[in-house]
């Protein structure tokens, strides 16, 4: 290759860069658009894939990294999604480590600084394929910085769609993803030698096999490295002409030389890469317990539609609105399905345009890229399409049923491809109409401005729950899945009333929503609207049988409406859904309590505690229980146990004080009462009871004490009022001794 060539490339209105310079400015452009995400909150996946984790905990042994998906989940679970993530988990636990907990600060910092890593190499990664490789061995990067390759690396660093995976801490698998697929690239270029020699190291190809295995370590999609290394050995190293082949295959009908193929080494380079990617995919697949993950129709409508033409329809729709998001990344949302994307239900509807407006300018960028005399022009776009598509293909649902309707996430690695196009389409604008050369570069100008602002803003959005779910309602008003969030994210602020509201809502748009019901029945529940809580969840256990929290909430509302029997059905239902459910235990444990059913109540909040031993409420009912039925020194015993896991409760240290009071264990009594207060001072039950057991004591002077501190905490507490006018009758009447 040489550098006329690439004449247009001066045409680009921008300046000329070294290399070092080029990197600050790219690297530094990437932590400007994202920089202001760095004290962001944990927001929607985050939740499961960190603070809930246990994998990132140090007490766990790190061999759980590599036996459970990325949310923590045993791959062998039905439940599980198979997302088998190792190294992304691995660095979440590293940050865990080093943050002494889990602080989302570290986190978010490190996102940030991959994403500026990767932008950076992406100049790279774009020189190589706009400029090729130098005949002297070396990968040529034309006057060591391209202005195509920088632009298109400017454009990458601030493009907004990117900020789901660099904001969202969940993204960490995109960018891990995208860091040792580019490696894996570069490693493979670096194994030809240059000039005549086309054969290229065999230990540098091994290398990038490893390099693409950790990238499907970090997310699935690293496989797809293969592909685009595969496609720049035979269009860039071994220079094959796939029209003119073609063309010579199917209408001449002329056989294709394959010695040439042979002495270039690119059949043995292509069985490589074949064989290596087929181990990599078996080796997945076993890991995945050799059966894909488990999608709701909610998850993606249009894989479940019965009729293949709509189907595809509504693939090929939902691509389009991928090269929207490339294209105008203005309307972004975390989450695109239940009902955010109608599906498109007959030929006549409109929207089908977009799906020919697709293709046409897909078709017209392939004839280009195939046809074309200009053998850079040929390659650029090539290169350019084979980056867009390839990386995408693990989303495509053509291979298999994907778990969502459109991710941000997944165009990480495919803007690069749009970017290298949009960066070769400015510079051949300015080469063929150089009198608006300044205007091209000014517009240029004017969307790398616009892509930071939006950036910045999307990055604030992310910040937290609140903001990023209320950002959704404009963009997606259809999502029955904003409206649950953002209800949910008002409920556990506290907000009912507007909770409420939004679960409506939810339920409205997707009436089979069985967790906005359940959601809605629990504040339903709360506000004793009792009869609305009990029909909203008996038709979400309805729809989804094996519901085992939505059983559990209804035992809870029919114990309420004094439904005993159907309440205890219930709450058997829910454990058989869920074997390991201590708070259905508890709550079972309760109205077995209710039905002075007391040896039945014992064993359930016996169970709650073996299936969860820090279960505070079943060992506090326990010991009450014991001690209402008389049974002091069965609760003595069963309270002591209780402390000896939760040794600062200072509701099981008041109960059990309460026992020991009334087994004259007076001491010792005392000893927990003040314990319970030195935990929780402005406790007047505690301050009350202590004044009793100081009363039977006989220690009538801190009685009053107690007495006088628990009517100033609570004028009304039951009983306290009596006992304390009962033990000044009895100080008025203590003889007086003179001093």
């Amino acid at each position: 290759m040489v550098v006329s060539e690439l004449h247009w490339d001066n045409q680009i209105p921008f300046p000329k860069l070294g290399p070092t310079h080029s990197r600050i400015v790219v690297g530094l452009v990437a932590l400007v658009c994202f920089i202001n995400s760095y004290d962001g909150e944990f927001v929607f996946d985050d939740s499961e894939a960190i603070v809930n984790n246990k994998d990132l905990h140090p007490s766990t042994p790190l061999n759980n990294i590599w036996e459970n998906d990325f949310w923590g989940s045993n791959l062998s679970s039905n439940s599980s999604h198979k997302s088998y993530r190792p190294l992304t988990v691995l660095t979440f636990r590293l940050n865990y480590l080093l943050a002494g907990g889990s602080h989302p600060i570290g986190f978010h910092v490190l996102n940030i600084v991959l994403h500026s890593i990767i932008s950076t190499l992406m100049i790279d990664v774009f020189a190589i394929l706009i400029g090729g490789l130098a005949y002297d061995g070396k990968l040529q990067k034309l006057n060591q910085a391209p202005k195509a390759s920088f632009l298109a690396a400017l454009i990458f660093a601030a493009h907004p769609v990117h900020t789901e995976s660099v904001a969202g801490i969940v993204g960490r698998a995109d960018l891990l993803c995208a860091l040792f697929f580019q490696l894996s690239f570069l490693a493979y270029c670096r194994g030809f030698r240059g000039g005549n020699d086309k054969n290229a190291s065999v230990p540098w190809i091994v290398f990038s096999l490893l390099l693409c295995a950790a990238a499907m370590l970090c997310k699935e999609q690293g496989i797809t490295v293969l592909g685009v290394n595969a496609a720049f050995d035979v269009l860039m190293i071994c220079n094959v002409n796939i029209y003119e082949l073609t063309h010579r295959l199917l209408l001449k009908g002329k056989p294709v030389d394959v010695s040439e193929f042979v002495r270039t080494g690119l059949l043995v380079r292509l069985m490589l890469l074949l064989s290596g990617g087929s181990l990599l995919l078996y080796a997945r697949w076993r890991i995945m317990g050799t059966g894909p993950p488990a999608f709701t129709e909610v998850d993606n409508p249009a894989s479940f539609a019965e009729n293949l033409f709509l189907r595809i329809v509504n693939y090929n729709y939902y691509y389009s609105l991928n090269a929207w998001l490339l294209l105008c990344p203005w309307w972004l949302c975390f989450d695109w399905s239940m009902g955010c994307v109608p599906l498109i239900k007959s030929a006549g509807d409109w929207r089908i345009i977009a799906v020919l407006l697709l293709w046409s300018c897909l078709v017209g960028l392939m004839s280009q890229a195939l046809c074309s005399q200009d053998a850079v022009k040929r390659r650029i776009l090539t290169f350019g399409l084979v980056l867009l598509v390839i990386p995408f293909l693990p989303a495509s649902n053509l291979f298999f049923r994907v778990g969502f309707v459109i991710a941000e996430r997944v165009l990480y690695l495919s803007t690069a491809g749009y970017c290298l196009l949009l960066a070769y389409a400015l510079g051949h604008a300015c080469c063929l109409w150089r009198k608006h050369r300044k205007l091209f570069g000014g517009a240029m100008l004017a969307l790398l401005c616009v892509y930071v602002v939006r950036c910045a803003q999307r990055s604030r959005q992310w910040g937290s729950e609140q903001s990023l779910f209320t950002s959704a309602l404009p963009v997606c008003p259809l999502n029955a899945k904003v409206h649950y969030n953002v209800g949910k994210n008002l409920a556990d602020g506290g907000n009912q009333n507007a909770a409420i509201k939004y679960y409506r809502e939810a339920v409205r748009l997707h009436p089979k929503y069985v967790h906005a019901m359940n959601n809605l029945g629990n504040i339903l529940k709360e506000r004793h609207e009792l009869m609305e809580a009990e029909e909203l969840l008996s038709t979400a256990v309805h729809i989804q049988p094996d519901f085992a929290a939505a059983w559990m909430n209804l035992g809870i509302v029919q114990n309420s409406l004094k439904k005993f029997d159907a309440a205890e059905q219930s709450y058997r239902n829910a454990i058989k859904h869920r074997r390991r459910y201590p708070d259905c235990y508890y709550n079972l444990g309760r109205l077995y309590a209710d039905l002075n059913r007391h040896v039945d109540a014992l064993n359930a909040w016996r169970n709650a505690t073996m299936l969860k031993p820090e279960h505070s409420l079943a060992w506090n009912n326990m010991v009450i229980l014991l001690d209402n039925t008389g049974n002091l020194d069965q609760a003595e015993v069963i309270g002591k146990e209780a402390l000896k896991i939760l040794p600062h409760d200072p509701t099981i240290m008041f109960s059990l004080a309460n026992v020991l009071g009334k087994l004259q264990k007076y001491k010792e009594s005392e000893g927990f009462f003040l314990l319970a207060l030195k935990i929780n001072p402005d406790a007047a039950s505690c301050h009350g009871n202590l004044a009793v057991l100081y009363h039977r004591w006989g220690k009538l002077d801190l009685a009053k004490k107690h007495y006088e501190q628990a009517l100033k905490l609570d004028p009304s507490t039951p009983g306290t009022r009596e006992n304390y006018n009962m033990l000044r009758r009895k100080l008025e009447q203590r003889p007086r001794t003179n001093s």
